[in-house]
C-alpha cells in the first residue's frame, strides 16, 4: 500500500512524500525546504530512502544535500536538467521508470516550465507528482520552453486516464481561478468550481490535490485545443491558443 502525505512548506509550496507500507521506503517528492521534510518524515515514522526531482528550481530541489545527508537516500533527477541540481545518483528520461518498493512510476516528459521538467506517473494508484508543469485551473510560466513544447506536455498529461489524481507543488488557485473566468466566462463549471475554491480557502483548506477529469473541464491552458478557447484567443492551432493564453496570464491583474 502506498500512502502520499501532503503538508504546507516555504511561503506556498506544498511538500509531498510517499510511503511504502510494505518495504518500509519512503520517497520526497521535490525538495524545497529540507528541515521540514525531515520534520515531518520523522514526525511519521517514516525512513526517508529516496528523492525524485521534478525539475532544478531551488524550490523544488534546494533540499536535496541536506536530505541525502541526513538519511543517505538515492536521488532520481531529471536528465535535462540535472545539471543544475545537486546530489543526484541517477538521472531519468521519458519513458523510464522509477520505482518504490514494487511500485513503479513512469517518467513522463512535461517540460516548458524548464526545458527538462518531468511529472511522475503512478499508474495503480492513479496519482501523479506534476510539479510546476500543471496546477489547478493555471500552468506553470514558461521560463525555459516553447508554446509548442509545453503544449506537447500538457496534451502527455490530457491523455492520462481522467480519474487520475494530480499532485501540483503550488497553491496557486485563487489567482488561477481569476484568470481561468477572465479566459473562459461562458464556462459555468468554472464558475462553481472557483466558487468552491473561494470557500476551501476562506478556511485555509488546500486546493490541490486536484484531479486531471475536473481540469480538463475547467482549466483554460489545457482547453486550449477547444473551438471555445481558439475562437477567444486566436490561434491556427492549439499550441498557438496556447501561447496566446499564457502570454496573457504573464501579465493579468
Amino acid at each position: 500500500m502506498l500512502q502520499v502525505h501532503q503538508f504546507p512548506c516555504l511561503s506556498d509550496n506544498y511538500g509531498f512524500l510517499l510511503h511504502d507500507t510494505e518495504s518500509g521506503e519512503t520517497a520526497c517528492i521535490d525538495t524545497p525546504d529540507a528541515d521540514v521534510y525531515l520534520r515531518e518524515a520523522k514526525a511519521k515514522g517514516w525512513r526517508i530512502t529516496q528523492i525524485w526531482n521534478t525539475h532544478w528550481h531551488p524550490d523544488h530541489a534546494g533540499g536535496n544535500e541536506a536530505i541525502k545527508q541526513a538519511t543517505g537516500c538515492t536521488v532520481v533527477a531529471p536528465e535535462v536538467d540535472a545539471p543544475k541540481i545537486k546530489a543526484v545518483d541517477r538521472t531519468v528520461v521519458h519513458g523510464d521508470t522509477t520505482c518504490i518498493g514494487r511500485h513503479p512510476a513512469h517518467v513522463l516528459d512535461v517540460g516548458g516550465h524548464t526545458l527538462g521538467h518531468i511529472a511522475y506517473h503512478l499508474k495503480e494508484l492513479e496519482i501523479a507528482f506534476v510539479g510546476d508543469a500543471l496546477f489547478p485551473l493555471g500552468c506553470g510560466r514558461m521560463f525555459e520552453g516553447t508554446p509548442q513544447q509545453f503544449w506537447t506536455s500538457l496534451s502527455r498529461l490530457k491523455d492520462l486516464p481522467p480519474q487520475t489524481t494530480l499532485y501540483s507543488a503550488h497553491e496557486y488557485t485563487e489567482a488561477n481561478g481569476r484568470f481561468a473566468v477572465h479566459a473562459d466566462p461562458g464556462n459555468l463549471q468554472l464558475k462553481d468550481y472557483v466558487q468552491e475554491i473561494a470557500r476551501k480557502r476562506s478556511t485555509g483548506k488546500p486546493t490541490v490535490p486536484t484531479t486531471l477529469g475536473r481540469e480538463l473541464d475547467t482549466n483554460p491552458f489545457l482547453r486550449a485545443d477547444s473551438p471555445e478557447m481558439r475562437k477567444g484567443w486566436g490561434g491556427d492551432s492549439a499550441s498557438e491558443t496556447f501561447a496566446a493564453l499564457r502570454a496573457a496570464k504573464d501579465t493579468f491583474r
